[in-house]
């Protein structure tokens, strides 16, 4: 428990330390709140002693203006017990939310700087969850931390009017604070691995739930809906099961911390009806402790409260600080990229490794994953400036993997990339992205309009945009829209086919003009005399551009002016489509199975159709 309180209070000081201001008023509204609620308890003391009992037992001379100054002076002190609640709900609410929204932009800009092969190794969904369950865990405690210092002051100041006003009283009252205190020391221990448990469940709900939303198309198509119900509500039981204990404890403690001052209470009547029996004090000393100690039954369970959030403050800053702390970065030089005409691209001796999938840092520490085998090895490759280069190979040959490596999306495990002679890790930040582009395999499409989608921040006029898109020979569709460029394409570009994304993809990378331009698989949606009208408009542009594509189908490799044989993340031959294809049987194999197939089916069509 120790270590759980103690990691707790050293994250609440850091956020008192980065939001200070709205802490600092909160705590001077809660301070107010817990001296105003032992004035009035004091003063209902004296009223009681001076204006009520003389009042009832005509002891004394009780005048209407006393019964006035006595309720005036409670109104006084009640007005600025409100202005301190208000400046405690206000100001400690904006502490909680200043501190979250720092967090979750600390996070949004880690995440965008950590390189892709951090991404690589975290699942998207814990991500997710980091930043948003995880952010709210780690400040929960910040929302009712003012409250608990103010109820630590009016603990301070009743117990001082208590002492004053019956030592005898005051002390069997104040037996109240340690036997909270033993329940709350009880209540951490148990509820702490119950509360880690929780949000590293909750992370895995998150994983799963991404998995399936990304996944969709293919749950759909594969009809595997029951399947995916199936594997979500077994982690959704899990989560249930976890938060179900943990409020079970929560729900054993709660009572305890309800009960102990309302006991408090009854003991100090019965022990100060004794003490007044006997002259021993008076009624006003009994009502003024009593009262003082009814004030305490409510604002002392702001301790519990506090208590009982620092195991969830600790679990959710341990995988917000696990993110924070990551040192894998992209180290940028500062190297201008080479000006001029396309571009020479060079690999040598590259490898390149996955990295293994990362531990959760709430996870069993005892449960470690395996360096997954090289995807490339000893790559070594020249592709001339201005030349269309095809790189085929057979699934998990590691052509998407050299396809990001040459516009160093990842960094190689060893070897080079060289762009006209200077490696890609010497340049400056942004001149890769300048002066190359890639149009991944699986297109994404933004929920924007088709203006949006190929600018994609970039600064261009709508004649360039129209440029981009006759090259990618999208021009027509979308001049048959009803908004032409201010379409919106829905989410994911629902609203259009998957070669219509793919144009829109290609056209976004176009519109850069880059000098190097990498298609991985990026037209396999693209009938062949498409895929041969971009490739041409490319070279017709006189933009000059080096393309190096990932292809398969035959009618793609005949555009290209070299062919890179990849087999097991290796080079296994190069050259002209012809000469490769002489002397390569695993390459011959290949490119002719997509053409074997075709004939198949077109057979079997019209053996169907004579049988009909």
């Amino acid at each position: 428990m120790s270590g759980t309180f103690l990691d707790g209070v050293r994250t609440l000081a850091r956020g008192v330390r980065e939001e200070p201001r709205p802490f600092r008023i909160a705590i001077i509204g809660s301070a107010i709140y817990g001296i105003g609620n032992a004035a009035s308890g004091f003063l209902v003391g004296r009223v009681t002693s001076d204006v009520v009992v003389p009042a009832v037992t005509g002891s004394g001379s009780v005048g209407v203006r006393d019964v006035w100054l006595a309720g005036g002076t409670l109104m006084a002190v009640t007005v600025v017990l409100v202005g301190g609640v208000l400046l405690r709900r206000i100001f400690g609410g904006a502490f909680t939310f200043a501190l979250q929204a720092r967090y979750r932009r600390h996070l949004a800009r880690r995440y965008l700087d950590l390189p892709l092969t951090w991404h690589h190794a975290h699942p998207a969904g814990r991500l997710l969850a980091t930043a948003s369950s995880d952010v709210e865990a780690t400040w929960q405690a910040t929302m009712v931390l003012p409250f608990a210092i103010g109820t630590a002051v009016l603990i301070l100041f009743a117990g001082i009017a208590m002492v004053l006003a019956d030592p005898v009283l005051a002390a069997v009252g104040l037996l109240v604070i340690p036997a909270l205190l033993a329940s709350n020391i009880v209540y951490q221990r148990r509820m702490s691995p119950l509360v880690v448990a929780v949000q590293r469940l909750r992370g895995e709900v998150s994983a799963t739930a991404h998995e399936s939303f990304e996944g969709a198309l293919v749950v759909k198509t594969l009809g595997l809906a029951d399947e995916e119900v199936t594997r979500f509500r077994a982690d959704a039981e899990r989560l249930r099961d976890a938060n179900v204990a943990a409020g079970r404890t929560r729900g054993a403690f709660d009572p305890v911390i309800e009960a102990l001052p309302s006991l408090g209470t009854l003991l100090v009547l019965v022990v100060g009806s004794v003490r007044v029996a006997s002259g021993a004090t008076d009624v006003g000393d009994l009502v003024q402790v009593a009262y003082l100690l009814s004030l305490l039954a409510f604002p002392v369970r702001s301790f519990g409260w506090l208590l009982g959030d620092l195991p969830r403050t600790v679990a959710g800053d341990a995988r917000v600080q696990d993110v924070l702390r990551e040192e894998a970065r992209t180290e940028w030089g500062t190297d201008p990229a080479p000006a001029g005409g396309p571009l020479t691209v060079t690999t040598t001796g590259l490898s390149y490794r996955h990295p293994a999938p990362a531990p959760d840092p709430l996870a069993d520490p005892g449960v470690t994953h395996h360096e997954p085998p090289p995807v490339l090895t000893d790559v070594t490759l020249d592709v001339t400036a201005g030349t269309t280069v095809a790189v085929v190979g057979g699934t998990g040959a590691g052509k998407s993997t050299l396809a990001g490596l040459l516009v160093r999306l990842v960094d190689p495990s060893t070897g080079d990339v060289l762009l006209d002679g200077v490696d890609v890790r010497g340049l400056a930040e942004g001149q890769v992205a300048g002066a190359a582009a890639l149009v991944p395999q699986s297109t994404f499409v933004f929920d924007d309009t088709i203006r949006g989608n190929v600018a994609l921040g970039l600064e261009v006029s709508d004649d360039e945009v129209w440029q981009a898109l006759r090259l990618a020979r999208a021009d027509g569709f979308v001049a048959a829209l009803p908004h032409g460029l201010d379409e919106l394409v829905g989410e994911r570009g629902s609203t259009l086919s998957g070669g219509q994304r793919q144009r829109l993809a290609l056209a976004r990378a176009l519109v850069r003009q880059p000098r190097l331009l990498v298609l991985d698989d990026a037209t396999s949606a693209l009938d062949p005399a498409v895929e041969r009208a971009v490739l041409d408009g490319l070279e017709e542009s006189g933009t000059g551009t080096t393309v190096v594509v990932v292809a398969y189908r035959p009618a793609t490799i005949a555009l290209a002016d070299e062919v890179v044989h990849l087999d097991h993340g290796r080079v296994v031959d190069r050259g002209p489509a012809a000469e490769v294809a002489a002397r390569d049987e695993g390459y011959r194999e290949l490119v002719t199975a997509y053409a074997r197939a075709a004939a198949d089916r077109a057979t079997a069509e019209a053996a169907g159709e004579g049988a009909a």
